[in-house]
């Protein structure tokens, strides 16, 4: 199955699609078939799960960064960095390479144990 993320005038997944690899014999085809099916003239991206296509797979609320080519999810912290490569955000301080479950403490800028 091929999957198409909607955008809107500000380059934000509206939402994705799926549509037939059958229908979706390429990009254009499928961004064809999903305007022609909508009655539509909007703009459609094609995004893959293991990110064979455009880094990240889209999901609502990333943006597009046409430059790029990448669909890169919300900032989820202020202090997290855009890595330029893989279009993930990252935090200044590495994860905890242990067993234990931790989450992010923006005000401390650091991971507190969660469990």
């Amino acid at each position: 199955m091929a999957h198409f993320a909607k955008l809107d005038n500000n380059n934000l997944v509206e939402r994705v699609e799926v549509v037939s690899n059958d229908v979706a014999t390429d990009e254009q085809t499928g961004v064809d078939f999903l305007n022609n099916l909508y009655k539509t003239n909007d703009v459609w991206k094609q995004t893959s799960y293991n990110g064979n296509i455009r880094k990240n797979f889209a999901g609502i609320g990333y943006s597009y960064d046409q430059t790029k080519d990448a669909f890169i999810p919300p900032q989820p912290f202020n202090s997290w960095a855009l890595n330029q490569t893989t279009c993930l955000w990252e935090a200044p301080v590495a994860y905890p390479n242990d067993e234990k479950i931790y989450q992010w403490n923006e005000t401390n800028q650091e991971w507190d144990l969660k469990y």
